[in-house]
Parts: C-alpha cells; sequence; structure tokens
C-alpha cells in the first residue's frame, strides 16, 4: 500500500532522534498491552480513562455536545454518557493495538445484513464507506470485505513518519488497497491534494472509506440533533459526480468486550439538476443516519470531538 503513502519528507537530525524515540515508546507501548488478553487489557483501559477523562479538558466539550443532543436528560445522565464515552475509548485504545488479533477471531465481529453486501461481489462498482466516531470506528470497514474487494481508506496523517509508517501497516487487512494521508505534515497541507487523490481513485472504480462525523469548517450547514452543523460533504461530491455508490456504516459494541456488531446501509443518491443541493440532500442524509444510530446508543459515541462549536 505505499503507493498511496505520502512521499517521505527527511527531517533534521536532531527530530528525527526525537522521532525514533517517540517511536520506540510507543512499541514498547504496544508490545506490554499485547501481554494481555484483548478483553482484559481494555477493561484496564476502560477503568484509567473513566478516571482520566474527567479531568480532561475535552470532558467540558462533550458535556456541552450532550446537553445539545439531549436537552430533555438530566445533567447526572449526561454526565453517565460521557463517562461511559471515556470507558469506551479506552476500550478502542487497546483493540487498536490488536486489530490482528480480532479480526482472526471470527467470534468477535458479526454483520447484521451481510446478506445484501455479498450480492456485490465482484460487481460493485465504485463505493464510499462513511462511518463515524461510534463503538470502535476502526473496524467499520470490516463489512465490505465480505463482498470481496480491497478498500482503501482515508485517515489522518501523523508527522512522526516512523510512527505513522507503523499505523498503517496495523491496518493493512482492514485497507488492503491503501491509505491515503490528510492533514498538515511537515507544514504542508495535503488535505486539498487528498480531495483530487481520492476523486481520481474512486473515479477509476475504487472503494474508500473514511470517517464523516466531525466538525468541518469549510462544510456543509445541516441539521444534526436539531442544529446546523458544519459536516463533510466530501462521500456526497464524489458520489455525485463519478456516480459512486454511498454505504453509511457502524460499528457497536455488545457488552463490555472486543464483540461487535456491524451495520450498513446504502444511501440513495439524487442526482437532479441542481448538483449543489443534491450534495447538501446527500451530506444531510449521512448526518441524520448517524443521529439514529447516535441515538440508540449514546454511551458508543465520542462526544468529546468537535461538532457543533
Amino acid at each position: 500500500m505505499s503507493h498511496l503513502a505520502p512521499p517521505p519528507i527527511k527531517p533534521s537530525l536532531l527530530r528525527d532522534l526525537r522521532y525514533r524515540l517517540e517511536y520506540a515508546g510507543l512499541r514498547i507501548l504496544i508490545g506490554f498491552v499485547r501481554l494481555f488478553p484483548v478483553d482484559l487489557g481494555g477493561s484496564i483501559s476502560a477503568k484509567a480513562w473513566r478516571f482520566l477523562g474527567k479531568r480532561n479538558r475535552r470532558h467540558k466539550r462533550a458535556l456541552m455536545n450532550l446537553e445539545r443532543a439531549f436537552p430533555e436528560k438530566t445533567p447526572e445522565e449526561r454526565e453517565r454518557i460521557a463517562l461511559a464515552a471515556w470507558d469506551n475509548l479506552g476500550r478502542v485504545m487497546v483493540e487498536t493495538m490488536n486489530i490482528d488479533r480480532i479480526l482472526k477471531d471470527p467470534g468477535r465481529l458479526h454483520v447484521t445484513n451481510g446478506h445484501w453486501i455479498g450480492r456485490y461481489n465482484q460487481k460493485m462498482g465504485p463505493v464510499l464507506i462513511v462511518t463515524m466516531h461510534m463503538g470502535n470506528w476502526e473496524l467499520g470497514m470490516w463489512p465490505v470485505m465480505l463482498a470481496g474487494v480491497s478498500p482503501a481508506g482515508v485517515y489522518r496523517q501523523v508527522k512522526n513518519p516512523y510512527v505513522d509508517r507503523y499505523l498503517r501497516a496495523q491496518r493493512k487487512d482492514l485497507y488492503p488497497g491503501g491509505l491515503f494521508g490528510r492533514g498538515r505534515t511537515a507544514g504542508v497541507d495535503e488535505t486539498q491534494k487528498t480531495a483530487r487523490l481520492i476523486m481520481d481513485y474512486v473515479r477509476q472504480g475504487g472503494r474508500l472509506g473514511f470517517i464523516s462525523d466531525l466538525y468541518d469548517g469549510t462544510g456543509v450547514a445541516v441539521p444534526f440533533f436539531g442544529y446546523p452543523a458544519k459536516s463533510m460533504p466530501i462521500a456526497a461530491m464524489i458520489a455525485r459526480r463519478v456516480g459512486a455508490r454511498i454505504w453509511i456504516g457502524r460499528c457497536v459494541r455488545i457488552g463490555k468486550r472486543a464483540v461487535f456488531d456491524v451495520n450498513v446501509n446504502e444511501l440513495r443518491i439524487p442526482r437532479t439538476q441542481n448538483q449543489a443541493e443534491d450534495i447538501r440532500s446527500i451530506t444531510a442524509a449521512i448526518q441524520r443516519q448517524f443521529e439514529v444510530w447516535i441515538r440508540e446508543n449514546p454511551e458508543q459515541f465520542m462526544w468529546s470531538n468537535r461538532r457543533w462549536f
């Protein structure tokens, strides 16, 4: 998948040394975490994050987001949801270090509507798979593999090139088609370049997945829990322009273990004479489906992320 990776930029000697030390520290941490069974490690991490999360400055944002989304709930109820979300994040962090083990255990992943995904085997065409920060979002792409394809993904690049390379390698089983990096590295904003690359990739028949539930300052304002939220329109733009399908996916944790139910719905793509309105309509439909799913399992959504503000 190196053909999709950003070109390497040679750092200074001191910065390179710092990057190598950071990478060594990460590998030591991962090695330690992998000494434990996945579920035990997840439970330990969950307890730590429940303690740390409440003391994190982003906890206030989580409570503000919850108050906007659920004004009918009491402060105590919203606090409980926020702490449960930190609990879930703690588990995700350990599970991310054990993706290979989870994928090799067939009892940990279930698909509620996998029957229709299999119908597209070898005849899927270009597809965009949009997911959100729910359950373990790292595993949201897994059902697409049932259709016998090799999806690619979009991810936020890490400044440390050694860490970035390692994280991409860890996700090769979920994204055998490779990974497109976005964000700022070495002072260069890669976002627009990435947008052009993924447009071409999908136009040529590629299957691409990315997370679409974050605030986008240059995005399209559509309703989310009754308030306008600037949302990423890139999936809608690509689907509308190149004739790709859009699948909306979620990954819900079952109980407190690394066991998940993955659900994927196909979205109808309008193609009227008004392309801008079609893009807005598609973007709104994606966020509307996210909201429905979040209401079902609010404690598994990452409320500490920026959404409206």
